[in-house]
């Protein structure tokens, strides 16, 4: 399953983030647990664990921390991949290895499969 198509990153790579939940195309919204489990590192001096769910719902991406918190992200076609749906901090993304992208947003982070696409890889 594609999240999005055509995060342009350096003008040279294509990310598209896979498996990350069901849309809502199939089988209705996501509910809690329906969702694939990502390593995360939530709070300034974390270290990685495989402790959050990410769930997708249309253009919707819900990644829920193992405490109850979340953070929500709108998945844009417009060369940004994903933006904060809720909040005012920006997110960074970042390639994190051959099939993975780095998402960024204040202190938290999560890592996020990835297909990586237009590269000579």
């Amino acid at each position: 399953m594609r999240i999005f198509d055509g995060w342009i990153g350096a003008g040279l790579l294509c990310l598209a983030l896979s498996a990350c939940g069901k849309p809502a195309s199939e089988g209705g919204p996501a509910a809690a647990g329906d969702g694939d489990r990502i390593e995360c590192a939530i709070g300034a001096k974390a270290g990685w664990a495989r402790d959050c769910v990410a769930e997708r719902q249309g253009d919707t991406l819900m990644l829920r921390h193992a405490d109850g918190g979340f953070r929500r992200f709108t998945i844009v076609k417009d060369g940004r991949g994903l933006v904060p749906a809720d909040g005012s901090e920006q997110a960074q993304v970042d390639i994190a290895g051959d099939r993975q992208i780095e998402l960024t947003v204040g202190d938290n982070r999560y890592r996020l499969p990835a297909t990586i696409a237009g590269s000579a890889r």
